[in-house]
């Protein structure tokens, strides 16, 4: 897709807001669930929830500014959003509920190694991952968040009361066209902001609607400044290597989303640059726990934005980090965006998730589609989607495997990567696919040059027009 702004472009300082607020308005959610699904599991007190909090709002915009912008070796210079991870929430649960909160933060701190070390051999690990194994990857990135915005569109969670309603499906349709006739008829800055926009449109009917609760904004403070070690630090081998084990599985996920990311930006993804967006999932885990928040990776999500509006400016999504910054820092602005409906974030969430699926079909479709080829991605997704659908296949596997392969990109990944390696090329059937390619090639050529006659035809015609009215 060709885009309006690519990764080294500054826009306009106005633009860059309005277009850095729908990164914020789709991860916003995701960053503050993971806190508070910790902390209500754990027992916390709410004084000290608003403190998980605003420490993973405020560490989430420094560690996405840290990833957009470079500090020496440590940022992918892309516009990745970065937040708290859901990954880590169960170990954190069992971790809370065994060594106190002190003893997340704890196991936190030194499992981050994990990602700082790994770090150092991610042009090693690039080379696992050729078209046909990201592709599959990122397709499987795609469909396992897909059912995160339909549960936001139908109002909640599967037996909820309001689950499904016709007017929270209804709201987050309403949305859904919004942002694709927005993004398929608008020009310019409109198309860019299609998602902002639209869910702004949905906002404005939901308050109509008489769905929107401001008693979050109520609540919130209007100033708030982070602590260092707000809850202390405890370490627990256990706690530690179950920590450990999760980092290891936001290594693979992380390596999905950049792997998606470079293929929406056309930027080159080379084992450096993937190596400094690894060790900045590190630093950012650990510099989290230092100041009271959970683990971190990249969003999925924002991926999606990318794709969708063509807005690749990583100094867009640095804006983003800073919006984040304030937010945790004047908590009356988290709070307003709490207050959006969750049909109007599954709304734009739809697209922009399904956007991620497109992609990874893109990278499939530069691939030969041989045998070989097509058993990896058959077999691969549905390793996947498999503990995804039915998590309770693991059920009688120890605690460690199912903490890795509880995510359905990590179990994909791992197959994928196991058969590229184990299954030979049969150069018979590479030859062949590629002979059909290039046929195929030949009809899309014929087909674009009658395009272009068509367009050229076209603009003669509408130039007569105006040199018609002129006279």
């Amino acid at each position: 897709m060709k885009l309006f702004y690519n990764v080294e472009d500054k826009p306009p300082v106005g633009a860059s807001i309005l277009l850095a607020l729908q990164h914020m308005l789709a991860a916003m959610g995701a960053i503050i669930a993971v806190p508070l699904v910790v902390g209500s599991a754990i027992g916390l007190p709410t004084d000290q929830m608003v403190i998980l909090v605003n420490a993973a709002l405020m560490v989430s915009g420094v560690v996405t500014i840290i990833q957009c912008k470079g500090v020496g070796p440590v940022g992918i210079r892309l516009p990745v959003v970065m937040g708290t991870s859901f990954t880590f929430v169960a170990i954190s649960i069992s971790i809370g509920l065994d060594a106190g909160i002190s003893g997340i933060f704890g196991a936190s701190l030194i499992g981050s190694l994990v990602m700082i070390i790994g770090s150092r051999f991610m042009p090693q690990i690039r080379k696992l991952f050729p078209p046909v194994v990201s592709g599959t990857v990122v397709v499987l990135i795609g469909l396992t968040i897909l059912p995160v915005s339909v549960d936001w569109l139908a109002g909640g969670f599967v037996g909820q009361e309001e689950y499904g309603q016709l007017n929270n499906l209804m709201l987050g349709m309403l949305v859904l066209v919004v942002v694709i006739v927005l993004s398929q008829v608008g020009k310019g800055l409109i198309s860019a902001a299609a998602i902002v926009i639209g869910m702004m449109v949905g906002y404005i009917v939901a308050m109509m609607m008489g769905i929107v609760d401001f008693t979050p904004v109520k609540d919130a403070k209007f100033f708030a400044l982070p602590e260092v070690l707000p809850f202390g630090l405890a370490f627990t081998v256990s706690g530690i290597i179950g920590m450990s084990i999760a980092y290891l599985v936001t290594i693979m996920e992380s390596t999905g989303d950049f792997l998606a990311l470079s293929d929406a930006t056309h930027t080159k993804l080379t084992g450096k640059k993937l190596s400094k967006g690894i060790l900045c999932d590190g630093v950012g885990s650990a510099l989290a726990s230092v100041f009271g928040a959970t683990p971190f990776s990249s969003f999925s999500q924002n991926v999606g934005i990318v794709s969708i509006t063509g807005v690749a400016s990583r100094h867009v999504v640095a804006v983003t980090g800073v919006i984040m910054l304030f937010a945790g820092m004047f908590p009356k602005l988290g709070g307003l965006v709490v207050t959006i409906p969750s049909p109007v974030l599954g709304g734009a969430g739809l697209v922009m998730f399904a956007m991620i699926i497109s992609a990874g079909i893109g990278i499939l479709s530069r691939i030969n589609f041989t045998k070989r080829n097509m058993l990896i991605i058959a077999v691969g997704v549905a390793s996947g989607m498999s503990v995804t659908v039915r998590s309770e296949i693991l059920t009688y596997m120890p605690d460690s495997l199912q903490v890795i392969l509880g995510s359905g990109i990590t179990t994909g990944s791992l197959v994928a990567l196991a058969l590229n390696i184990m299954l030979g090329i049969n150069r018979a059937d590479e030859a062949e696919s590629a002979k059909e390619k290039r046929e195929a090639l030949k009809e899309q050529i014929k087909e674009c040059e009658a395009c272009d006659k068509a367009l050229a035809e076209e603009e003669l015609e509408q130039a007569r027009q105006q040199e018609g009215k002129a006279l």
